[in-house]
């Protein structure tokens, strides 16, 4: 299923301030234009960290991700939220550090909680 509009959802963990949002991505470029956008509108975040999933032009579906330098590869954390609920569009987390280290578990599960929370509200405006 194509994601037709965006959905935003935000969490806190241990004092660490998560803000995602799924949105229509039709390729890698619209994804990264967005985290260009997030990185001017939540200026103290320091990770950006997405996946998108997506047809290419023979109509095979293309899967992509990025960690950020963020511990527990969240990336593929997101990745496999688009897949569960085979989305293809971008799903992006932006990360305020709130000066407490969540480990690698506790920062896939706040990542996934963020992700599963947008893709969640997208669910319920569609």
């Amino acid at each position: 299923m194509t994601v037709e509009h965006a959905a935003e959802f935000r969490s806190i963990a241990e004092r660490s301030r998560f803000f995602a949002v799924i949105f229509p991505a039709a390729d890698e470029a619209a994804v990264l234009a967005m985290v260009r956008r997030k990185k001017g509108g939540i200026r103290k975040a320091r990770h950006h960290c997405w996946a998108f999933r997506g047809r290419g032009v023979q109509g095979e579906i293309i899967e992509k991700s990025r960690d950020d330098g963020e511990v527990g590869h969240p990336g593929r954390v997101l990745l496999e939220l688009l897949r569960h609920d085979d989305l293809q569009g971008g799903l992006l987390v932006s990360r305020i550090f709130g000066g407490v280290k969540l480990g690698v578990g506790g920062v896939s599960r706040a990542f996934r909680e963020a992700g599963a929370g947008a893709i969640a509200e997208y669910k319920k405006t569609k």
